[in-house]
């Protein structure tokens, strides 16, 4: 069966029909790497940016320009919010801060750099299931898009501009 992109060219369109299916043609031929390319770096900012607020001594926010080195510590006000406004009924605040500001860090790099990329989207859907049934239950719409990004990282893979791509290339031979 060929897909849009496989099927022969298509004459001049001579009628909406035509002009619809060569702009269809044209769409599908977006490369799938590219996708997963601004996927990544997506739903990276958005864990990234969270756990920024989450921790005090390191800062950085490369699109703004603010960069602040340090030894990072969890903030106050992220224990805070773990004890009133994110109550988890099956982790102490004192443990799902730091678990949340780690996480909100370590797998939004791996992401980025596209290494083990299905696992860490795997966590991050986890924590993006744990925020809209326990946390924020009516925000289905903007946890829908983040699931959605994770699961086709997690289904598809992270794309040939990747440490996963390279290292399965290097290592299929042997």
């Amino acid at each position: 069966m060929n897909t849009p992109a496989q099927a022969a060219p298509l004459a001049p369109p001579s009628s909406l029909h035509g002009l619809v299916m060569r702009i269809v043609t044209l769409l599908s031929g977006i490369p799938e790497s590219f996708i997963a390319l601004l996927g990544r770096f997506s739903i990276a900012a958005v864990f990234w940016k969270s756990g920024q607020t989450k921790i005090e001594g390191f800062a950085v926010d490369l699109i703004a320009g603010d960069v602040q080195l340090g030894w990072p510590r969890l903030a106050e006000s992220a224990l805070a919010l773990f004890e009133s406004e994110y109550r988890l009924p099956f982790l102490p605040p004192e443990l799902a801060a730091p678990m949340a500001a780690l996480g909100e860090h370590v797998f939004p790099l791996l992401i980025l750099l596209g290494l083990a990329t299905r696992f860490s989207s795997l966590a991050l859907l986890g924590m993006t299931l744990t925020i809209q049934i326990f946390v924020y239950p009516d925000a289905y719409p903007t946890h829908g898009v983040w699931a959605t990004v994770l699961l086709l990282l997690i289904a598809r893979g992270p794309g040939i501009v990747s440490v996963d791509h390279w290292l399965a290339r290097r290592y299929a031979a042997t």
